[in-house]
């Protein structure tokens, strides 16, 4: 099986084949995927005490580490821990195989762009991870560990504490993905960056939906997650523009003269 996966053949641009061979080609990614997931599980499993301590240091500094209940919990939250790890670990090679399973059918020239993709897609999701990590995770534990804090015992329950850590960063890797997402629509045809100019109130409109709606519930994370927002999107304005350029499917001047909103 594993000399098959090697030779996992990747259906070119426009060409022609049976559906088998989709199938066939789409199986073999999705099992170097789930391979690759389980290596890093295990190195994460492994380390699961190193990530664990890692995860405890946004805590308040006069909080008690996180407790369990259940004689099983401690075990589950590695588990649960390890497996996040891995996607994080694997997530260039996620990437990289849904980008050549899909780019090929639209993308005749997807070859040159590939490598440069998947080192930027990569890097915005890491990107992400720290942003969540040392800009949101301080302001959201402070204010909520600290709210009403005179009418309880405050006490961290474990499992509750890793799911919304992990939560956090794992959605601000998600939104950094946005220059991303604007490149792959942008060069299959369904983005164009003047659309973008022209509906950019109603997308921080949306952005501002989508930051309220992201784990934290203090106005200060919100804030920096909607800032943080609005400033992919203009990157990805530039990122459409490049893509269009590139292409030849805009003018100099369309590229420089902003779009009035609407």
């Amino acid at each position: 099986m594993l000399a098959g996966l090697r030779g996992t053949r990747r259906i070119e641009h426009k060409e022609e084949v049976p559906i088998t061979d989709h199938l066939e080609e789409l199986r073999n990614r999705i099992i170097i995927s789930i391979l690759a997931l389980g290596v890093g599980f295990a190195l994460c499993f492994w380390q699961h005490e190193l990530i664990l301590e890692f995860l405890n240091r946004p805590l308040p500094a006069n909080l008690p580490q996180p407790m369990v209940l259940g004689v099983a919990e401690p075990f589950t939250i590695s588990l649960k821990v390890a497996f996040a790890g891995a996607v994080v670990l694997t997530i260039p090679v996620l990437i990289y195989q849904l980008y050549a399973y899909i780019m090929p059918a639209f993308d005749p020239d997807h070859d040159r762009r590939t490598w440069p993709y998947l080192a930027g897609a990569s890097s915005l999701f890491f990107a992400g991870l720290a942003f969540g990590y040392f800009l949101v995770l301080p302001p959201a534990l402070g204010f909520l560990v600290g709210y009403d804090s005179e009418l309880y015992n405050r006490q961290i329950d474990a499992g509750s504490y890793y799911g919304f850590v992990v939560q956090i960063l794992i959605a601000c890797g998600v939104i950094f993905q946005l220059p991303s997402g604007v490149f792959v629509l942008t060069t299959v045809g369904l983005m164009r960056a003047s659309w973008m100019r022209k509906h950019r109130r109603y997308a921080i409109f949306v952005l501002a939906i989508v930051a309220a709606s992201l784990p934290g519930g203090d106005v200060i994370s919100m804030m920096i997650i909607f800032v943080a927002l609005l400033a992919l999107y203009e990157a990805s304005i530039f990122v459409a523009v490049f893509v269009e350029r590139t292409k030849g499917r805009i003018t100099e001047e369309e590229a420089g003269s902003p779009v009035e909103d609407v």
